[in-house]
């Protein structure tokens, strides 16, 4: 826009055409709230752009244009109320005179329609009907209409929001909703992707306009690859899924092939969106999509990316699902550009996650990835998975000893105090039925599970049967609870953390203290 301005000020006509047609449907708009006359409007506005041309040389901030320019419309505006010119022929009849170029029938009905819908704005208040009129009937975005108009954009995303309310109750337009879905949305088309089918219902029932795709996976849990869609390694997933939390290989590749068709597409998309949460199970999604979107060209797409920790009035903040749909909506529009810093630290992230090299994961947390804040956090928490140098066990099957030696001992007992203490790994109730089991098989076994039980699969919730189930420490258990016997020593390891395959007694634990390998003798 600036540089626009420039070249106007010397005359460039080009440049000026394109100002006029950037800021001509914002103008109509004020015009004609305060004429209420479509041709008394246009005159204003022919008016105010020649009086800005003609005294553009006189504006000495060019990003002060917007707000210069209303004040000359405004003026315009008032000069044609004192001088009560005659009314002319509304611009949407005029257009539906031509009618043997178009069906007679659907002309008809469309006009109808634009009646009722400009009849029910009509009864708001200026300042929503401003800000309708320029969003909805004009295709102007947020951050267009907030300069223009020198108000902040949450108190437009403000207005708006009130505007739908206000709408809804319209009895002249009794179904706002479908209505507006067949207006073209801020000029602006839009794919939201969002960890969780009940984030992803929430937004569809809200005011959030655009695509819905819900990203589904777990890669917390099993191998990971830097390409994730390769034939090879794929499988190598989808058996570990299958064996270890009995996704079926054919629901898992058809999901996959779906949601990668869809981001494949992301190109017919102005805008895309990325919804994630502090969490491990959410940053290494996000850093998936962040690598994925590194090795694309993005073209005319653009990228966001909302991510927090906390909401207020919420003392533990365990995710996106924990907030009601109108919470969520008062999230809209609250994103940040994602550039290339974001992306490259995403980029470094998701390599290191999928390296089989252990060193690598140690090096990302001496790397700056302070672009995406909760990041070094959450990859702490990837590395305290590890086997501990105490006693070979991981945070998680340290943290459920500890609670079962201070009494808690039923299985959703465990996994709600699990994600209470543990609340930064994001972790689902697959993952932890699955880790429950392992450290209940024989031999060796370090939990023994008392009670008729089946442990769930992911297509059903939790039994009675398995509700009811006593847990208590075993001999083995109790022993490698307070460090007396090193569990990798006694059973041995098979396990996957993203790309690095634990497997055998290794010759290293994780120190969580000092952060750091220490290399056993």
């Amino acid at each position: 826009m600036r540089q626009w301005i420039e070249e106007a000020r010397l005359g460039d006509q080009i440049a000026w055409g394109r100002i006029v047609k950037y800021f001509g449907g914002m103008a109509f708009s004020v015009a004609y709230g305060k004429l209420g006359d479509w041709g008394q409007a246009e005159d204003a506005v022919q008016e105010a752009f020649a009086e800005a041309f003609a005294n553009l040389a006189k504006l000495k901030d060019a990003d002060a244009f917007p707000g210069w320019f209303q004040t000359i419309i405004e003026r315009q505006c008032h000069r044609l109320l004192r001088r009560k010119r005659h009314s002319t022929m509304p611009m949407d009849e005029a257009s539906a005179m031509d009618v043997e170029k178009f069906n007679v029938e659907s002309i008809l009905e469309k006009k109808e329609w634009q009646e009722r819908l400009h009849q029910s704005v009509e009864g708001l208040s200026s300042n929503l009907k401003l800000v309708v009129q320029l969003f909805y009937f004009h295709g102007y975005s947020i951050r267009e209409i907030s300069s223009y108009l020198s108000i902040s954009p949450s108190v437009l995303k403000k207005r708006l929001f009130d505007a739908r309310n206000k709408l809804r109750t319209s009895l002249i337009v009794t179904d706002f909703v479908s209505m507006f879905d067949d207006l073209y949305e801020g000029g602006v088309s839009m794919l939201h992707i969002v960890n969780g089918d009940f984030v992803g219902d929430k937004l569809r029932k809200g005011n959030i306009r655009g695509d819905i795709l819900v990203w589904r996976e777990v890669y917390p849990v099993g191998p990971v690859f830097v390409e994730m869609g390769e034939p090879i390694q794929r499988s190598t997933r989808v058996e570990y899924l299958e064996k270890t939390m009995g996704i079926p290989a054919d629901d898992y590749v058809t999901n996959c092939k779906s949601q990668e068709q869809i981001l494949q597409n992301f190109h017919k998309y102005d805008e895309v969106v990325l919804w994630f949460e502090h969490d491990l199970f959410d940053q290494l999604m996000l850093s998936f999509l962040l690598h994925w979107f590194s090795r694309r060209t993005l073209g005319h797409t653009k990228l966001n990316l909302l991510c927090i920790g906390d909401y207020p009035g919420i003392d533990l903040f365990r995710g996106l699902g924990q907030l009601t749909t109108k919470q969520l909506e008062t999230l809209s529009g609250t994103w940040q550009r994602i550039g290339q810093k974001e992306l490259e630290t995403g980029r470094r992230i998701w390599e290191a996650y999928a390296s089989p090299d252990i060193e690598r994961h140690v090096e990302l947390l001496h790397e700056d990835t302070s672009e995406l804040p909760f990041a070094h956090a959450a990859f702490e928490l990837h590395l305290s998975r590890l086997p501990s140098a105490m006693n070979g066990l991981g945070i998680v099957e340290q943290t459920i000893l500890e609670l079962i030696r201070h009494g808690v001992n039923t299985p959703r007992e465990l996994f709600k105090e699990i994600g209470n203490r543990l609340s930064g790994l994001g972790m689902g109730d697959l993952e932890f039925w699955y880790r429950l089991r392992n450290m209940s098989e024989r031999p060796n076994a370090l939990l023994e599970i008392r009670g008729s039980h089946t442990f769930p699969d992911y297509r059903k919730k939790t039994t009675p049967s398995f509700e009811n189930c006593d847990i208590s420490l075993t001999e083995v258990g109790m022993e490698v609870a307070v460090g007396v016997k090193d569990w990798v020593k006694v059973k041995g390891m098979n396990e996957w953390y993203g790309g690095l395959r634990l497997y055998g007694d290794l010759t290293w634990r994780w120190d969580p203290e000092r952060k750091r390998l220490v290399h056993m003798e």
